[in-house]
């Protein structure tokens, strides 16, 4: 992968360089930090447009939640539990007996994460909120230490997984039905097409339209980029071997067996990054007042996190070939304000089919990533809001929970790792050949 990328002016090797020695060892470390490693989350709830077919490939795929007895007293009571220094000295876990497999969500959690939790909340219910998140207060969400649960290849795949995807790309894409995807396996077969015809409809879209197909592809090239960079390679004497595989990576991507395909997701990807970065770069002020704490009740903790998000979001700011959201709902008034509200709903609702995914671990991150492009959008449609945020209190204009916060760091550090993960193929090709 060469050159500028389609619908901005920015070139991929830029990208690749400014990712790798800047954004990458950063986002990582931050990633590690309390505040952004526990995601609260709901992995129960029905999947609201088919019946659930969804089953794992292999065992063990479901979560094992903590066992009623060793959840604290004040948790399940929802008592006040201060956060004590004591507590933020110990790192050590009381693990709960649950399934740690393959594709299986480890959802053991310390006593002092779950005191600190309580704290979180009550913080968070301090702030004015810009939306409620509908998953927060049902007893079904879970909080999950994402750092002991990595997206990684769960063996999902199949017809249930080709529906999700299916799903997302017929019906949420502003595509008609006439029209096929590239590689689609329940495409008529159309000769020597080989998808010219797709990409000639999706050129023929206003630019709107044609950026969502491209955020969404791009999402899809991502995950699938993990999976091959973190695949089961073998397992002995019950211990599995994580790494890269190089003929999966060359089945998603290659230029060959993908007929040309490959390379436009890989495209998608980068241009994906482009977006969550510019996200990162507008919402800055938001976070650069005093009156902004990532809150976790260990105050020398939360500084340290607070100061090198910034520093990431210096760096997003010095990145000088940005995507400029300027362009897009540009039109007349009453023709933009339709367009940008169906653009939310087709949004929203992949947001909903996330709740068909039939592997809770990929369930967990396609969730995630979802809800992380999500907030990235909102805050690239309330650029005005920003701006105008008061110094010393909080905003009814423009408001961030603590899940859209971890959400939206997360998912631009799976992007970056992606991309990171690119170069490493790319290494890795050159010593098979």
């Amino acid at each position: 992968l060469t050159g500028v990328l389609d619908d901005c002016l920015c070139d991929i090797e830029s990208i690749d360089d400014f990712n790798t020695f800047k954004i990458f060892p950063k986002i990582q470390k931050l990633q590690e930090r309390d505040y952004f490693r526990y995601y609260k989350v709901n992995l129960k709830r029905p999947c609201p447009f088919w019946a659930d077919d969804g089953h794992c490939s292999i065992k063990d795929c479901h979560v094992e939640p903590c066992p009623e007895s060793k959840i604290p007293v004040g948790i399940k009571a929802g008592s006040s539990n201060k956060y004590s220094k004591a507590a933020n000295n110990s790192k050590e876990l009381e693990d709960c007996e649950q399934a740690n497999k393959l594709g299986a969500v480890n959802s053991t959690l310390s006593n002092q994460s779950k005191e600190a939790f309580i704290d979180w909340a009550r913080y968070d219910d301090s702030q004015d909120h810009f939306c409620e998140l509908d998953d927060e207060r049902s007893p079904d969400a879970q909080y999950v230490d994402l750092l002991l649960n990595p997206e990684r290849y769960t063996g999902y795949k199949g017809p249930s997984a080709w529906r999700v995807w299916n799903s997302i790309y017929e019906e949420n894409c502003f595509k008609p039905r006439s029209v096929y995807r590239p590689l689609n396996p329940l495409a008529p077969s159309r000769g020597g097409d080989d998808g010219e015809s797709f990409y000639t409809w999706l050129e023929g879209l206003c630019l709107e339209k044609r950026v969502f197909y491209k955020l969404i592809s791009g999402l899809h090239a991502s995950i699938n980029m993990h999976l091959c960079a973190n695949y089961l390679l073998e397992e002995t004497w019950g211990k599995p071997r994580w790494g890269p595989n190089v003929k999966e990576f060359t089945r998603r991507f290659d230029p060959v067996e993908t007929k040309g395909e490959g390379p436009r997701r890989l495209k998608n990807l980068y241009f994906l990054y482009l977006i969550e970065l510019r996200a990162l770069s507008k919402v800055a002020p938001y976070f650069e007042r005093s009156v902004v704490d990532l809150y976790t009740g260990n105050g020398h903790e939360d500084a340290e996190s607070k100061a090198l998000l910034l520093d990431i979001f210096r760096d997003t700011k010095s990145f000088h070939m940005h995507f400029d959201e300027k362009s897009m709902f540009a039109g007349d008034k009453k023709g933009a304000k339709s367009l940008k509200e169906e653009f939310r709903l087709h949004f929203k609702n992949i947001s909903r089919i996330m709740d068909c995914v039939g592997c809770d671990k990929c369930r967990l991150w396609g969730k995630l990533q979802t809800q992380g492009l999500g907030t990235a959008l909102k805050i690239l449609f309330s650029e005005k809001e920003i701006q105008s945020l008061p110094e010393n209190s909080p905003s009814k204009g423009f408001q961030l929970t603590r899940q859209e916060i971890v959400a939206l760091v997360n998912a631009f550090g799976r992007l970056s790792t992606s991309i990171k993960e690119l170069q490493n193929f790319k290494v890795l090709l050159q010593q098979t050949r």
